[in-house]
């Protein structure tokens, strides 16, 4: 059974209701997550972008030593969770994706896409395996390989 670990959730607001669902498939698997993500029930009321980023959103990602980001239909969009991914890679931290219920194959953050060392599905122990290090590959939100992408070609 694995120890307690510090994480940060990193989501949209409109997906707050998922977070609990998301720490009890953790705990259910074994996983003891401390989560130091800003949501509903701790909101804060900074309203300067850059306060909310280097005051409340940098420390807790500094304490936590994995960043989680929840990805749903609207998360790619989201300035602030491309933000805390971009902060996270900085800090040197496990940065793992996980698919919502119903995202299906939308589109990832574009920080998400460049510095996740892992993406997997709504799967306990396979979010388990990720947060420590087992699984380093992206999976589809069924636990499949990705589609290949297009790789562009230059000549020479």
């Amino acid at each position: 059974m694995a120890g307690p670990r510090n994480i940060f959730i990193s989501h949209i607001h409109a997906d707050d209701s998922r977070l609990q669902p998301l720490k009890d498939l953790l705990n259910q698997s074994g996983f003891e997550a401390r989560d130091g993500s800003i949501n509903s029930s701790n909101p804060n009321n900074a309203s300067s972008p850059d306060y909310i980023k280097s005051s409340i959103l940098a420390p807790r990602i500094q304490w936590a030593s994995v960043l989680v980001v929840l990805i749903s239909q609207n998360t790619q969009h989201s300035e602030y969770v491309n933000w805390e991914i971009e902060y996270a890679e900085k800090q040197g931290k496990r940065i793992v994706g996980v698919w919502d219920h119903g995202a299906g194959q939308c589109d990832i953050p574009e920080a998400l896409d460049k510095y996740a060392d892992a993406i997997v599905g709504w799967q306990g122990d396979r979010i388990k395996d990720a947060i420590n290090g087992v699984i380093n590959n992206f999976e589809s939100p069924e636990g499949m390989p990705p589609p290949q992408r297009p790789v562009p070609r230059y000549t020479c």
